[in-house]
């Protein structure tokens, strides 16, 4: 009889913030004591410095897909981690990320404080978008022209550094996964499996962002597995992965929870379990256990929980919140409309640019395929067609009948520079509002990045003030 996989759910007792979570504050003295004593429990029950490997070294893995408050794993988590395995005698520690697009790896360590904690503890970062890449393909479906619905694009980019160090060398570095307790609108939830979505480059993240992307998730899986899952629930985000502030007090709960296992699926279906909701609303945790890739675990049943989750009963919305300006009209594709890409992605920075930004209405965007032509051919103004299939169908007639100047297109299944770009000049948002610092230092960031080979695809500076899309 094959054994259980274990997880540890560790409970945190502190208090949290009393204030509005409108506000991002650094957990309170007895909060982060308490995150660095549960750490050390966590991983002192799953071996301790015994899961070293031959070469002594960590890599360490955040969810630093962004710097968006409450949507990164925190810093406190980061150092107690970090501070652990330096105590445990690790050789080398490394803290390594590859953020989505519309930012840099140095950006975001810079903004979420891992840059500092690496400063101060002696930490190695590794900026991901700066290294040099290996080509990789998808093996999950056949390409588009051999298979219905087959993949637009196989091959996809790595990074060397990831290739080596945590593929070829798996058996001899210590890779320790701590992503952010997050629901998506895109994915279900985006906890283990899903924090190594960055491995692909951003460029390559564009493409099959649609009804594949539960196929390539699981894919990433199939080559690079942590060695250890440690899911950060100290606060969790509900009506998807990136919090709005102005929402913050709907969309952010407390669980104040850890959830550590070997197993990152186990981890997964225990955060998901946690969140009210099932396998079945999590298609790429569906399909890596049908693919073989969580070593045996099918479901609950096959966990040993240490601690308590008895209490979790109420399920939690992972759609986005539905709040949306009312001075643009949305106009959805009938035929096909893919939640993973043309559309949850940009209604996202739709609603963060207009509840958390002061961004404009008075445009309209398309997007999907099989539209009403009525609608469509009652517009006026300006216009942004998201997506491949919206373009198709009517870019041509409505650039014919309303104008270059006044029709924007954001292509790809999910090419979310593109869509900020245009809706930063649409909304008259500055992008550089996303930094949270001044243009000087981001500026400098940029140009550090910049010399150092980055391959992030960020907005362009002046969006707000010329057309680029």
């Amino acid at each position: 009889m094959q054994r259980k996989a274990a997880v540890t759910v560790r409970r945190l007792n502190a208090p949290h913030q009393e204030e509005s979570f409108s506000k991002f504050l650094p957990l309170n003295d007895a909060l982060k004591q308490e995150v660095f004593a549960a750490v050390k429990e966590v991983f002192d029950a799953a071996g301790g410095k015994s899961l070293l490997k031959s070469s002594g070294d960590v890599y360490i893995k955040p969810n630093g897909v962004d710097a968006k408050p409450y949507g990164f794993t925190r810093a406190e988590l980061v150092e107690a981690v970090i501070q652990y395995w330096k105590d445990a005698g690790a050789r080398t520690v490394y803290l390594f990320e590859n953020p989505t697009q519309c930012t840099f790896a140095r950006m975001v360590f810079e903004l979420t404080g891992y840059g500092e904690i690496c400063r101060r503890l002696g930490a190695k970062p590794v900026y991901l978008d700066e290294e040099e890449f290996v080509t990789y393909r998808f093996h999950g479906k056949r390409p588009e022209a051999e298979e219905e619905l087959g993949y637009r694009s196989p091959e996809f980019h790595i990074t060397r550094f990831v290739k080596e160090r945590l593929i070829d060398h798996a058996d001899e570095n210590l890779y320790i996964s701590i992503p952010k307790m997050k629901t998506h609108s895109m994915a279900g939830v985006t906890l283990g499996v899903k924090n190594q979505w960055a491995f692909v480059m951003p460029a390559d993240r564009r493409e099959d962002h649609n009804y594949n992307l539960p196929y390539k998730l699981s894919d990433v899986l199939s080559f690079v597995r942590p060695d250890f899952t440690l899911i950060e629930g100290i606060e969790a985000t509900v009506y998807g992965h990136y919090p709005l502030l102005a929402f913050a007090d709907k969309s952010i709960q407390p669980f104040r929870v850890l959830i550590g296992s070997k197993n990152v699926v186990a981890a997964d279906l225990v955060g998901v379990r946690l969140f009210g909701m099932e396998l079945e609303d999590v298609p790429y945790l569906k399909l890596a256990i049908e693919r073989g890739y969580a070593e045996g675990v099918r479901g609950l049943e096959d966990i040993e929980v240490i601690g308590d989750i008895s209490d979790s009963t109420e399920k939690f919305e992972y759609k986005l919140y539905p709040q949306f300006p009312a001075d643009v009209p949305i106009l959805k594709g009938k035929e096909r409309l893919c939640a993973e890409g043309c559309l949850d992605n940009p209604l996202t920075l739709l609603q963060a640019l207009t509840y958390d930004y002061g961004g404009r209405g008075g445009w309209t965007m398309v997007m999907g395929k099989g539209h009403d032509r009525a609608e469509i051919d009652a517009i006026t103004g300006k216009v942004l067609i998201i997506g491949q299939c919206a373009f198709k169908e009517l870019g041509d007639d409505l650039i014919r009948r309303l104008g270059k100047k006044n029709v924007y297109y954001s292509g790809h299944c999910n090419d979310l520079c593109a869509t900020l770009n245009a809706l930063c000049h649409l909304m008259k948002v500055n992008p550089s509002v996303f930094a949270h610092k001044s243009l000087l230092k981001s500026a400098q960031l940029l140009l550090q990045a910049r010399f150092h080979g980055t391959k992030a695809i960020v907005p362009h500076p002046l969006a707000a003030m010329i057309k680029v899309v």
